[in-house]
């Protein structure tokens, strides 16, 4: 009784929580510049209607809120599978039926990953609907919650096998997480080389630029910056979002440079190859690759510390909440729970780095083309499109963001100078 007691508990602190982020959204106005940029280029109210602003307020504070929400929101459906002892009945009853291990322990991640799952949707939902009403999405009800049970699907398959691999070392001697680290390189490096290949397609149609003359001018650009690329891939994503993007993944032979077909839709040539421009210098610079490694290195501290918090609070509170060793399957939720907050306190190093990145491919498509040209009217057509925050808060800055804000790269370009000496 006394574990049971203790979720109120939890749920109150996430009530607080909740309330906090509320007034911390509504009070970080969004949009706001400093005065020196007032009035330039960079400055929301010289390119943003005053009805977009009123929009794009409304919109980002909820946007922020949702995002502030959905970690404690997940880590609240974990604590409750732990703490009602829910996850330790539905064990109990598989283990009732007599089913062989190999059928049980399935039923037991999805039994988890489903109630997860479903109780996480209504942020989801909620998330779809604002996007939707304020015109960035526009992808019907139907085929939203396809690419949800497809997005099910993968994780759930992705966790089984993770999850198999992580019990079975649990259940040996030894340093397991040392173990499981040096598991987990060729799994990243894997799932890195499908995901442009095997996992992306089920969401979306991706085919060959649909502009030759387009493709061609890319493909120079390309030759350039001494890349080998013989095609440029195009994706239709105007079913689904007004927003505009473009980006490359994979790694190898299995590495894409992908335009989003609203992308091509309403930029002019100058901007998109500055797009083009920009995901090259992720290529050249070898930001796939050290990323990567930035993943590798990440999972090794991640599951240091994360082995280190799990020992102790099975030791310490595994009789309460059914968990009768650190290998058994009642603890899975303790896993995802810690999984879920180690990733979300370490958001800010990591989007810290990524905004470094994508700051130097900045440069370095301004640098390759020689010139800005198009930087300012692009970066103002894609906060139109999706209205975003041209200037975030500090604290959706460093959890949040994985860009420079639009406002600095604009300044960026604005203050680029062309080389006289560079050739054309």
């Amino acid at each position: 009784m006394r574990s049971r007691s203790r979720f109120p508990l939890y749920v109150l602190i996430f009530v607080v929580y909740a309330l906090i982020m509320a007034l911390y959204v509504k009070f970080t106005s969004p949009n706001e510049v400093p005065i020196a940029y007032r009035g330039t280029p960079a400055d929301p109210a010289s390119f943003f209607t005053p009805d977009q602003l009123r929009r794009s307020e409304t919109l980002n504070a909820v946007r922020n809120w949702i995002f502030f929400l959905s970690a404690p929101w997940e880590w609240l459906i974990y604590l409750f599978l732990l703490a009602s002892g829910t996850a330790r009945r539905w064990k109990e009853a598989l283990e009732r039926t007599r089913l062989p291990l190999y059928v049980r322990f399935p039923a037991f991640v999805l039994l988890v990953n489903g109630f997860a799952f479903l109780l996480y949707l209504p942020l989801r939902v909620f998330s779809y609907s604002m996007s939707r009403s304020y015109g960035i999405s526009t992808q019907p009800a139907l085929g939203w919650i396809r690419d949800k049970l497809v997005e099910f699907g993968v994780s759930f398959a992705t966790s089984l096998a993770v999850t198999a691999v992580v019990f079975w070392m649990l259940s040996r001697r030894g340093r397991w997480w040392i173990k499981l680290w040096l598991l987990s390189i060729p799994f990243t490096l894997f799932m890195m080389y499908v995901q442009p290949v095997v996992i992306d397609p089920l969401y979306n149609d991706f085919h060959r630029l649909t502009d030759p003359a387009l493709e061609s001018k890319i493909l120079n650009l390309a030759a350039r910056a001494d890349i080998h690329a013989d095609r440029v891939y195009e994706v239709d994503m105007s079913a689904k979002t007004n927003a505009m993007n473009a980006y490359v993944n994979g790694i190898g032979s299995s590495l894409r440079i992908v335009l989003w077909d609203t992308t091509l839709q309403k930029m002019t040539e100058p901007e998109i190859l500055l797009i083009m421009a920009h995901e090259m210098g992720h290529y050249v610079m070898h930001h796939l690759e050290w990323s990567a490694v930035g993943a590798i290195g990440s999972s090794l501290v991640m599951l240091w510390i994360g082995s280190w918090l799990y020992e102790r609070i099975v030791r310490a509170w595994g009789e309460r909440w059914g968990i009768r060793s650190r290998s058994d399957l009642a603890a899975l939720p303790l896993m995802l729970l810690l999984l879920s907050a180690l990733s979300f306190v370490s958001l800010p190093v990591s989007n810290a780095v990524s905004r470094q990145a994508e700051a130097s491919a900045d440069r370095y498509a301004m640098e390759l083309l020689n010139s800005s040209e198009g930087a300012v009217t692009m970066y103002q057509k894609m906060a139109v499109a999706s209205l975003s925050d041209v200037n975030p808060p500090l604290l959706v800055r460093w959890f949040r963001d994985t860009h420079p804000s639009d406002m600095e790269r604009m300044i960026d370009a604005m203050r680029f100078k062309p080389s006289p000496s560079a050739g054309s």
